[in-house]
């Protein structure tokens, strides 16, 4: 199982088209079903997006990069954001109800 936490502050004029972007790839996820990952995303009132992305693979690897959403989703992510994405490994030191507890 591994755990990445996703920060990164979107411009004021392109958050809500990031918002919808990453709507899109749940509603994508939601149709697909693909198993071995589990995803939330947060949007802060300040338009920091925090997503947090478990997989069940121990290196990481997620069938998110494979749906269209997600790609379209990475598509111009970086001028999208006034602070770039910064990708951290996450361990769980508490948990309820919120990721798979298996």
């Amino acid at each position: 199982m591994t755990t990445r936490l996703i920060r990164y502050k979107a411009k004021p004029e392109t958050a809500d088209a990031n918002a919808e972007l990453a709507a899109a790839v749940f509603a994508e996820l939601k149709a697909a079903k693909p198993d071995g990952v589990r995803y939330v995303t947060l949007r802060l009132e300040d338009d920091t997006f925090v997503h947090i992305v478990e997989t069940a693979s121990d290196d990481g690897s997620s069938p998110l990069p494979q749906l269209a959403a997600f790609k379209a989703f990475q598509n111009g992510i970086r001028d999208r954001c006034a602070e770039p994405p910064m990708v951290r490994s996450a361990k769980v030191v508490g948990n309820y109800h919120m990721l798979d507890e298996s």
